[in-house]
C-alpha cells in the first residue's frame, strides 16, 4: 500500500502526469564538475563552481525530419562519452508511473536525430539505456528485450517469448507495487551482455475490475494479482549475449515460486550479485553468480524472525536511475550493506572474496538513507537524526569503521534536509524544509558543507504558526511523537474537536517535520479558522528511526497493535482540557483508511466519526508480498488476519462513517469496500457510501473528481464532527 501520505496524495490528485522514469537524480557529467538540465526545450550544461551556464544541445537540434516543433523532453540521458543524447517523449502511464514511451538519440557529432525501435507500437518502449560505449540502446517493448546499434539502425530481438503473463526486462504488478521494481535489465560493463529479470506470472490469477461507464457494454479489466497465501510470480534471472541473443539462466538455489529476487547487478562483466528473499521474507542471501555457466555461490546470510527490509529504490546513487541495495568500494572488491541485524539500521562494509564484515557506522540510531561514497577522502555520507525521529540530517564516517560518526549538515536548521552528491563529492545539491518552511535549495561544496551559491528562499509560511510537535506516553509506556495543529484564534477555556489523520502502517510515517507533512489539504477551507484541533500521531510499526525493535513489533499485528496505540494515545489526548472527548473524528487513505476503520470499529465509544479512503477492510484481500512480509504466511496461521480485519468488528460500529473508494482501485480492491458494505449490512450499521467509477487508488482520474472528493470530505465531517470552541 503506497499512497499513504498526504503529500504523496497532492503529487497524484493534483498533478496531470506521473514521475519520469530515470528522473530520479541528477544528471551529472563524468567528472561531476557540471550537471546538465533542461532549460525553455534546451539542453544545458551548468558549470561548477562558477554555475556558468551554456547551451549543450540546443532544442532546434531536437526537431525530427519533417515536423516543425522540437520533442517534447521528458526526460534525458547523456551517454558516458557524452558523444549521444538520449531523449524520452510521449511518456505513458504504466500503474504508479510514465515508464513507457518513445525514445530518440541524437549524434551530437552528425546532429543526426533518429527514432528508436521503429516497427514497435507507439509509446511501447521501456527503460531505453545506452551500452558502456555509447554505441548501442537497450530497451523492453511489449515484454521483449531488444538491442539497436546507434548507427547502423540495426535492432536486434534479445528475447521472443515475451507476454503480458511471461514478462522479460521488467516486472509484473506486485514486484513494482511492493519492491519498487520496474526497470529489469542490466549492461555488463564491457557491453557484451545484458543481464534480465524474468517474471513467469502465467500461475498467478487475474483479478477483474469492471469498467461500467466508457460503453454501453461493461468492459473486465485484468490484472495478475498474486492475492496473500497465494504463491508468487516465478522469478529468474537470465544473460543474454548480445551477439548471439541466447540467454544462460542463473542457477538461484531454492523454489523459483517461493522467493524473490527484489535486486540483481554486475559485480564484473564475467559476474553478478543477486539478492534473494524467501517467500517469508525473513531471510536474504547474497549470492555471486557466474554469468558464463549460472553457477551461484551464497556470499552473504541474514535471518530475521519478523522480517527484513530492502533498502529503498528512492535512495540511488549519482547517475544511476534505479535502486541498488549495495554501494560499490574498491573497484568492487567490496560493497556497503545495510542490516537491522544489532537492532539498529547500520551500514557494513562486506569483502567480496571471503564475505568478510565490518561494521561502519554504531551507535544507538538508525542509518535513514545512504547517500554518497567518497572513496577519494575515504568516508561515506548517510542521513539520520539520532535525537529526533522527525528529522533527516547529513551526517559520515570513514569506509574503515574508524573514528568518530560527523554532523555534515549545519545545526542551524531543524528539519528534513537532502542531498544529491556530485560524483567527485566536491559538491551537492542541498535541500532543506521544515513544517513552516517551504522547500528551498542551495549548493555547497563538501565536506565543509560551504556555501557557494545561495537559494532564493520562500517566506515562513505564517499559516503555520499555530503548529507544534509534541510527544505523548500512553498507558503502557509508548512514547510517540506528534504533530498537532491548533485553531485560530485559540481559547484555552473551551473545548474544541478533534480530527486526527492516520497512517501508522509500516509502509510510512505521518509526523516529519517538512513543509507539507503536517495538515490537511483534503479539506475544503481553512481547518484552524473553522475550529478544528488537527493531530497526527506515529505510533509503535511506523517506520520511524527509532530501532528496529520500534518498527518490527507490529509483526502478526497489523490492525491490531498500530490501531492500539492509536487508540491509548487518543483516549489520553481526550483528557486534555481544551479537547471535546466527544468530538473526535480520524480519517486516512489506504492503510490510513483501514486504520480508520478499525479505530471506529474496535474503539466505538472513543472516536465518533470516520472517513476511511480506499481502505483494506479484509487483510486477505491484499497482496502477499506486502502483507506476508508484516503478517506472515496465512497457511501457518491465519487467526491474525482474521483478528486484524476490519469486517471481523464491523459489527461495533457506533458512529459515523463515510465510506470512499474507486472502483478501478488495482491496489486496494474495490471489492474491500463491498465486503465491508454486507457486513454493515447485516448487522444493521448505517454509514454514508461515495464510490467513484473507475478511479484508481489516487482517486484522482476524471473531469472535478479532486473537488468533489474534497468536498464530500468536508461536508462529512462539518456536518457529524462540527468545528467551533464550547
Amino acid at each position: 500500500m503506497r499512497i499513504i501520505s498526504i503529500v504523496t496524495l497532492l503529487v497524484l490528485c493534483f498533478t496531470t502526469s506521473g514521475k519520469a522514469q530515470n528522473g530520479r537524480s541528477m544528471k551529472w557529467s563524468a567528472d561531476g564538475n557540471s550537471y546538465f538540465n533542461t532549460d525553455n526545450g534546451d539542453i544545458v550544461r551548468i558549470q561548477l563552481p562558477a554555475f556558468t551556464k551554456t547551451t549543450w544541445v540546443s532544442q532546434k537540434k531536437l526537431i525530427p525530419e519533417g515536423d516543425k516543433k522540437p520533442l517534447t523532453i521528458r526526460n534525458f540521458t547523456v551517454s558516458a562519452n557524452e558523444q549521444c543524447l538520449l531523449i524520452y517523449t510521449n511518456s505513458q502511464k504504466v500503474w504508479r508511473q510514465d515508464t513507457r514511451g518513445d525514445y530518440w538519440v541524437l549524434q551530437l557529432s552528425s546532429g543526426r536525430l533518429q527514432q528508436l525501435g521503429k516497427g514497435q507500437p507507439t509509446a511501447s518502449l521501456m527503460f531505453a539505456k545506452f551500452s558502456p560505449d555509447g554505441s548501442k540502446v537497450a530497451y523492453v517493448s511489449q515484454h521483449n528485450l531488444y538491442v539497436e546499434d546507434i548507427a547502423t539502425g540495426k535492432i536486434t530481438a534479445l528475447t521472443k517469448d515475451g507476454s503480458l503473463k511471461l514478462i522479460n526486462g521488467t516486472f509484473d504488478w506486485v514486484y513494482e507495487e511492493e519492491f519498487d521494481c520496474r526497470d529489469g535489465f542490466r549492461w555488463s560493463p564491457d557491453g557484451q551482455h545484458i543481464a534480465y529479470w524474468q517474471i513467469n506470472a502465467q500461475a498467478i490469477k487475474n483479478y477483474y475490475m469492471l469498467n461500467t461507464t466508457d460503453s454501453i457494454y461493461s468492459k473486465p479489466i485484468a490484472v495478475e494479482y498474486p492475492k496473500v497465501g497465494e504463491d508468487p510470480s516465478a522469478c529468474k534471472i537470465g544473460v543474454v549475449n548480445i551477439a548471439t541473443s541466447k540467454t544462460i539462466w542463473m542457477n538461484i538455489t531454492g523454489n523459483a515460486k517461493q522467493h524473490y529476487l527484489p535486486r540483481m547487478e554486475w559485480q564484473s562483466s564475467q559476474q553478478l550479485i543477486v539478492q534473494q528473499l524467501n517467500r517469508k521474507q525473513n531471510q536474504c542471501k547474497l549470492y555471486l553468480v557466474n554469468a558464463a555457466s549460472g553457477n551461484a555461490t551464497n556470499l552473504y546470510t541474514e535471518t530475521s524472525d519478523t522480517w527484513i527490509d530492502i533498502e529503498s529504490s528512492w535512495t540511488t546513487p549519482a547517475n544511476t536511475d534505479y535502486g541498488v541495495g549495495w554501494r560499490w568500494i574498491s573497484n568492487k572488491s567490496a560493497f556497503i550493506w545495510q542490516s537491522e541485524k544489532d537492532g539498529w539500521r547500520h551500514l557494513y562494509r562486506i569483502n567480496v572474496a571471503d564475505g568478510k564484515e565490518t561494521l561502519l557506522t554504531k551507535g544507538n540510531y538508525d542509518v535513514m538513507s545512504t547517500v554518497f561514497v567518497d572513496e577519494k577522502n575515504n568516508c561515506i555520507y548517510f542521513t539520520a537524526s539520532p535525537a529526533n525521529a522527525t528529522e533527516q540530517y547529513l551526517y559520515k564516517i570513514g569506509l574503515d569503521g574508524k573514528g568518530d560518526t560527523v554532523r555534515t549538515t549545519p545545526a542551524s536548521f531543524a528539519g528534513t534536509h537532502k542531498y544529491q552528491i556530485a560524483p567527485n563529492g566536491l559538491y551537492a545539491q542541498h535541500s532543506f524544509s521544515n513544517f513552516q518552511t517551504p522547500p528551498a535549495s542551495e549548493w555547497v561544496s563538501l565536506p565543509n558543507h560551504t556555501v557557494i551559491k545561495t537559494a532564493n528562499k520562500k517566506p515562513i509560511d505564517k499559516e503555520q504558526s499555530s503548529v507544534s510537535f509534541f510527544q505523548i506516553t500512553t498507558s503502557d509506556n509508548v512514547t510517540m511523537d506528534g504533530w498537532m495543529i491548533k485553531p485560530t484564534p485559540f481559547d484555552s477555556t473551551k473545548k474544541y474537536p478533534v480530527v486526527f489523520y492516520v497512517y501508522s502502517e509500516p509502509g510510512a510515517t505521518t509526523v516529519t517535520n517538512a513543509y507539507g507533512q503536517v495538515g490537511n489539504y483534503l479539506y475544503n477551507g481553512n481547518m484552524s479558522a473553522d475550529g478544528y484541533i488537527q493531530i497526527s500521531i506515529d505510533g509503535r510499526g511506523t517506520p520511524a528511526p527509532k530501532g528496529a525493535a520500534w518498527r518490527k513489533s507490529i509483526y502478526k499485528k497489523v490492525g491490531i497493535l498500530n490501531v492500539h496505540d492509536q487508540a491509548m494515545a487518543a483516549k489520553k489526548i481526550a483528557t486534555w482540557p481544551f479537547v471535546d472527548a466527544n468530538r473526535m473524528a480520524v480519517w486516512g487513505w489506504s492503510g490510513g483508511g483501514s486504520t480508520t476503520l478499525n479505530l471506529l470499529f474496535q474503539y466505538p465509544n472513543l472516536y465518533k466519526t470516520g472517513i476511511a479512503i480506499a481502505p483494506v477492510a479484509n487483510r486477505l484481500s491484499y497482496d502477499n508480498i506486502y502483507e506476508e512480509r508484516y503478517m506472515g504466511v496465512p497457511q501457518e496461521g491465519k487467526e491474525h488476519y482474521i483478528t486484524a480485519s476490519a469486517i471481523t468488528h464491523a459489527k461495533n460500529l457506533n458512529g459515523n462513517l463515510l465510506l470512499v473508494h474507486g472502483t478501478g482501485d488495482d491496489n486496494v480492491h474495490y471489492q474491500n469496500t463491498e465486503m465491508l458494505i454486507n457486513e454493515l449490512v447485516k448487522h444493521n450499521k448505517y454509514f454514508q457510501l461515495m464510490s467513484y467509477p473507475n478511479r484508481t487508488h489516487s482517486i484522482s482520474e476524471g473531469e472535478g473528481t479532486n473537488t468533489h472528493l474534497s468536498n464530500t470530505y468536508t461536508r462529512f465531517l462539518q456536518q457529524h464532527c462540527p468545528g467551533g470552541g464550547k
